[in-house]
């Protein structure tokens, strides 16, 4: 029997409280207020509170009306966030005098601790008080004293660390709601810093997770295992149950009062409770905070149907194009012809001009026969806006590519952004939702189905192989740069389409993904992103999972992950780079493989192209190698903070097959059967392909990698070499011998090529026979155990499990 723990949330009494505060001229609660929330989540109860106003004078009735023989007085008031660094939170004796006596002198000492804390943290004073300093200063904390809390006291069971949780909602940016929780207390943002990742704080996307398996994430975390009794010497002090409900009213809150949900008579800003103690199986909140605000108007819904246009084009216009100098313009038309793209179905705006390299130039826009399915803009920033205007006022194209920077990457051009974005949202909400427009600050799009490439940069600088096979995946860059690099080192990659998004003024990554995850043309879409546009993280995430459920690959970079990340990647894409950690997660939990670096995300690329038809059964990993140093690498490379591997177990039948191979070849004096394998530098091709061959049939294996041993004097490696013994082009060599198995076997076979220049000739001829191979072996191991990783995940979420 399946037991659900979403509890009753009384959303009528929430609004209310929201709205009364409101009326109030308040955008957030006070913590008694809080409280009233969370005994309105359907949650736990909180403790029993009464605001004792500035002023009041309580009976002695009153004071003692609380249960228990303690009780707590929190200072109340809308600035004073850390309450117990200043003295704002005190514990007396419940006797009337000793509570008035401390309630006298905190209305007294909070604020003149307060304001000597604001003089000693000038970063981080309230907007209302900067400025101030001395009387003025302590008048006006004063004057927002509302007055002291006093709460039930509930002693936890345990005052031991990490008996203490966070939980909180957030609406982010990118995002929307998220919510969060982990290891609570004063400590919490040392713990989120000094705990490896998501063992002290995780997050997840409220519509992207239910309470269900957010538990399951926050099972993984320390402070799960604190709670539970997992540790020595602690007992458990709150059930599974408790934890499921709690988190289940948060998400259920946070969709609730969400930017994204229309009927939202509010939206929550900011809600936390930290901590939650434990008494006696009962959570209690001890502090809580929660700010709202009225739900703003969503912007206009671009036609993301027209990217079609922009990558299939019919009738492709380009302006800015030089008919005596090979500006941007004239090598941006230089590559679409030299992609194939017929001249007849292109057309430049140039005046005075008849045609240039053949193709038919018009003086404007009004002249042209037809609509344009894609227009090309590679002019100076300053004409952009007066060029879209002209765009959608006669409706002349369907797709507009951006090329020119000066569009809101700095402050200058930050005007000239907003009036343009100002105008295609307008025309979005029109009927027929107008153009839609790629950039700006654009390095263009190949899209060989679509048979041209708008790249400014020309062939001697990046030379092409034009019309060769390419791959059913998509590169969606914010950075052409990063973009054209990876090409540039992995040719090898050869997606079908790769996209320069610059800087999102109108299409977003979201609006890209959510095209590719229907796509006919791709299995595998990678992104390089720096930041998200409003909710535009939230859609992009959804775009994920929609793709991961229709059976694909998402690999996912994202930017700006220290301070000094996020100031580089806003200075130059425009886009404001969000938290990190909140990102990684939601992205994650929506089904995409994340890469760490630069490198992995090519390596995890390249494995996505070339191992989508492979089954993935498990993280059991077979690893095979003639350089002792390799083997042991390998092993010492399956597990880190990010993935968990485990060395395969060979069955009997595979232990006596490799057996007999091995004395058939006389080393079985020289190598042990075991995992991982050191199969000795005389172990010849057909030793390397068959031992590969035999462990791919092992149904305990789930993924080989395999050192193919390049300096073996056994090995045919060298291309074009005087020793036929090394030649690489040799029949049965190891390059065709290890296609071969590769082509049939059902288990992902990755290589390692650990040699110098003189062996690139042996990469290149395996990934061209379709083997992802490795020029080191802990980067191979490392890169096929986040993939496989993440391909279990993604089975785990097309099968309904969530996580």
């Amino acid at each position: 029997m399946t037991v659900q723990y979403g509890p009753e949330i009384h959303f009528d009494a929430i609004t209310e409280l929201f709205q009364n505060a409101g009326n109030e001229g308040r955008n957030f609660l006070y913590e008694y207020e809080v409280y009233n929330l969370l005994a309105d989540s359907g949650a736990e109860t909180p403790p029993k509170s009464i605001l004792i106003p500035r002023g009041a004078r309580p009976s002695e009735d009153e004071l003692l009306a609380l249960p228990g023989e303690k009780v707590v007085l929190k200072i109340a008031s809308p600035t004073i966030i850390h309450k117990t660094e200043v003295g704002g939170v005190r514990i007396v004796a419940k006797d009337p005098n000793k509570i008035r006596s401390a309630l006298r002198r905190m209305l007294y000492e909070v604020p003149e601790n307060y304001a000597a804390w604001c003089q000693a943290n000038p970063a981080a004073v309230p907007d209302s008080y900067r400025g101030l300093s001395g009387e003025a200063l302590l008048a006006a904390i004063s004057r927002d004293v509302v007055g002291v809390l006093m709460v039930q006291f509930m002693p936890p069971d345990s005052a031991a660390f990490g008996n203490e949780l966070i939980v909180g909602l957030r609406n982010t940016r990118e995002f929307g709601m998220v919510i969060s929780a982990g290891l609570g207390g004063t400590d919490t943002e040392l713990y989120a810093e000094r705990f490896r990742k998501g063992q002290a704080i995780i997050a997840a996307s409220c519509e992207l997770i239910d309470g269900e398996h957010f538990f399951e994430l926050f099972r993984k975390t320390i402070s799960y295992k604190k709670l539970a009794g997992l540790t020595r010497g602690q007992r458990r002090i709150v059930s599974d149950e408790q934890l499921i409900e709690c988190f289940s009213s948060f998400i259920e809150m946070g969709r609730r009062y969400s930017p994204v949900n229309p009927q939202a008579e509010f939206v929550i800003e900011e809600m936390e409770i930290n901590p939650y103690a434990f008494t006696d199986f009962l959570m209690v909140p001890l502090d809580g905070m929660c700010r709202f605000s009225l739900p703003k108007k969503l912007g206009n819904t671009r036609p993301v149907v027209k990217i079609d246009t922009l990558l299939h084009p019919g009738k492709i216009g380009l302006v800015g194009v030089s008919a005596t100098r090979k500006n941007f313009g004239r090598i941006i038309l230089d590559n679409i012809l030299a992609e194939g793209y017929p001249a007849e179905n292109v057309v430049i705006i140039r005046d005075g001009v008849d045609e240039i390299e053949g193709v038919k130039c018009f003086p404007d826009l009004k002249s042209l026969p037809e609509k344009l399915d894609l227009f090309v803009v590679a002019i100076g920033a300053d004409q952009v806006p007066e060029l879209v205007d002209e765009v959608i006022a006669l409706d002349a194209a369907n797709s507009v590519m951006l090329i020119p920077g000066g569009m809101g990457e700095n402050e200058e051009s930050q005007e000239r952004a907003a009036k343009v974005i100002a105008k295609i949202d307008a025309v979005h909400g029109t009927e027929d939702g107008g153009p839609v427009f790629l950039g700006a600050n654009c390095m263009g799009v190949v899209s060989h189905p679509g048979n041209y490439d708008t790249w400014f940069i020309p062939e001697e600088k990046l030379p092409v192989s034009r019309n060769q096979p390419y791959r059913r995946a998509a590169l969606v860059s914010q950075s052409g740069a990063f973009m054209l690099h990876r090409y540039s080192q992995c040719p090898e990659l050869a997606p079908a389409y790769m996209v320069s998004m610059g800087n999102q003024t109108d299409l977003t990554l979201g609006d890209m993904l959510k095209y590719f995850k229907d796509s006919d043309e791709v299995d595998v879409i990678a992104v390089y992103a720096e930041g998200f546009s409003d909710l535009d993280g939230l859609e992009f995430c959804k775009a994920v999972r929609g793709a991961v459920l229709a059976g694909k690959e998402v690999l996912f970079y994202k930017a700006g992950r220290t301070p000094e990340g996020k100031t580089a990647t806003s200075g130059h894409t425009a886009s404001l780079a969000g938290d990190y950690m909140v990102c990684e997660s939601c992205v994650r939990q929506a089904g995409a493989i994340v890469a760490r670096s630069f490198t992995e995300f090519q390596d995890l690329f390249l494995l996505a192209e070339t191992l989508g038809p492979k089954k993935i059964m498990g993280n059991r990993l077979a690893a095979v190698s003639g350089a002792g140093f390799e083997a042991v690498g390998m092993a010492d490379s399956i597990q880190s903070d990010d993935f968990q591997m485990e060395l395969a177990s060979f069955s009997l039948q595979t232990q006596a097959r490799l057996g007999a191979l091995l004395k058939e070849n006389r080393l079985d004096g020289l190598v042990t059967v075991k995992n991982p394998m050191d199969i000795n530098p005389s172990a010849n091709d057909g030793v390397h392909a068959s031992i590969v061959e035999v462990l791919s049939q092992d149904g305990a294996v789930d993924a080989i990698v395999v050192g193919l041993d390049p300096l073996s004097p056994a090995v045919h490696s060298i291309m074009n070499s005087d020793v036929p013994a090394f030649e690489l082009g040799a029949d049965k060599g190891i390059v065709q011998l290890v296609a071969e198995v590769v082509k049939k076997s059902e288990v992902p076979i990755i290589g390692v090529v650990d040699g110098g220049r003189l062996y690139d000739p042996m990469r290149d001829a395996l990934l061209e026979r379709g083997v992802p191979v490795f020029p080191v072996c802990d980067r191979a191991v490392a890169s096929v155990s986040l993939y496989i990783e993440s391909r279990l995940y993604a089975e785990r979420i097309r099968n309904g499990a969530g996580l």
